[in-house]
């Protein structure tokens, strides 16, 4: 049995104190705690976790007295770090992931690649400007700031949709949903690129 891919880090700045713990291969015995400071974010990210598929510890103490941005922004860096020193070398899995999620009247579609050229292209539809004490600028912004420190592309895209907290969180299951398939093992040690390196 392949070991589990797992990581545990701290990222601390001037403006955030950040520790993660993940393990990505742990969806039948799923333990998930977020606490960032910002609730919606907590939704977010425990939403994420629990349909990728892993366990999660993520808290962060930072600078909410200003705003949101920089503990929404280094949460998602420290994820993304997190991610890929716990996916290891990306041999052996699929690579690619895609995967369409509906929340009532929203439908979101995530597209995956564990390239290695870090990318993201993010199109959520927002309207509101606050979802709790999140900024909506600052959703795709997490999603952005994961993708580039995960090393990976991205492209996630609310298809249609009138509540934003429902195309928030359709967008959150589906990169969700997309990144369990994408590292999902092949039972090969291949590097599933014709350039035999990501």
């Amino acid at each position: 049995m392949d070991a589990p891919r797992q990581a545990t880090l701290e990222r601390k700045t001037n403006e955030t104190d950040i520790k993660v713990s993940i393990n990505l291969d742990d969806k039948f015995d799923q333990k998930i705690n977020v606490n960032t400071g910002i609730g919606f974010l907590d939704h977010m990210l425990h939403a994420l976790a629990k349909h990728g598929g892993w366990s999660l510890d993520i808290s962060c103490k930072g600078d909410l007295w200003i705003d949101d941005h920089h503990s929404a922004e280094d949460c998602g860096i420290a994820l993304g770090m997190a991610f890929k020193q716990a996916l290891g070398t990306p041999r052996g899995i699929k690579r690619f992931g895609s995967a369409f999620c509906p929340l009532d009247e929203a439908l979101a579609r995530a597209v995956v690649d564990i390239s290695g050229r870090p990318h993201a292209d993010i199109n959520l539809e927002l309207k509101r400007e606050m979802i709790g004490q999140l900024s909506t600028e600052m959703i795709p912004h997490v999603m952005e700031s994961f993708a580039f420190a995960a090393g990976i592309t991205l492209h996630v895209d609310v298809l249609k949709g009138k509540n934003d907290h429902h195309k928030s969180e359709a967008a959150f299951k589906s990169l969700a949903v997309a990144l369990r398939e994408a590292i999902t093992r092949t039972g090969t040690n291949d590097v599933p690129s014709t350039k035999g390196v990501l």
